[in-house]
């Protein structure tokens, strides 16, 4: 089956845009090099704390997917690279009951999806976007990217994964927003 084109990708009711919007109130957090720690932590085997050089120096991955926000716009053709779920998984060597992961950032938004839905080829937590760092406005150094989701689950300015037996309500969900997020595209109607 071939990728639909163009707009033919974009949800019911969304608009293409040609940049990022920026969305966030105030100004994005300072990157601090020197202090910057991701962590992996929770149910798991070996927790982890690197630095932004030892994230760096982790294999890097990219992929082309589509970004969509329930604000109603999408921006289509993102060119994200950065380290895989999958290898961060790997390396954190969760427990058997671990179902959900907790994404923690800066500033105390949170978010949380289940392990299942980290684990497509396409979840990265992207350091660069269309071959440039990504900046702090869309949510550099270092921000989650899960396709397959509106925007509010590819949370910015990631510092940390928390692996969970149970869900925990992220910033939005506690705010009503759906939790699964489902993007309505034909392969999702088709299920």
């Amino acid at each position: 089956m071939s990728r639909p084109k163009g707009n033919e990708r974009l949800p019911p009711s969304q608009y293409r845009v040609d940049e990022l919007p920026v969305l966030h109130v105030g100004s994005a957090p300072m990157f601090n090099q020197a202090s910057w720690t991701f962590e992996a932590y929770g149910l798991v085997e070996k927790p982890l704390k690197l630095s932004w050089k030892d994230f760096l120096s982790l294999p890097s991955h990219w992929n082309v997917s589509d970004f969509h926000c329930v604000e109603g716009w999408s921006r289509l053709d993102n060119k994200w690279e950065g380290v895989s779920f999958r290898t961060v998984l790997e390396m954190a060597k969760p427990k058997p009951e671990v179902r959900f992961c907790t994404i923690e950032c800066e500033g105390g938004y949170t978010t949380s999806l289940p392990i299942e839905d980290l684990m497509d080829e396409d979840v990265l937590f992207a350091y660069k976007l269309d071959g440039k760092e990504l900046s702090p406005e869309h949510g550099g150094p270092l921000r989650l990217v899960v396709p397959k989701k509106y925007a509010y689950k590819s949370a910015k300015w990631v510092r940390s994964i928390k692996f969970t037996r149970e869900q925990e309500l992220g910033y939005w969900e506690n705010r009503g927003y759906s939790n699964t997020c489902l993007l309505y595209t034909s392969d999702a109607a088709d299920e």
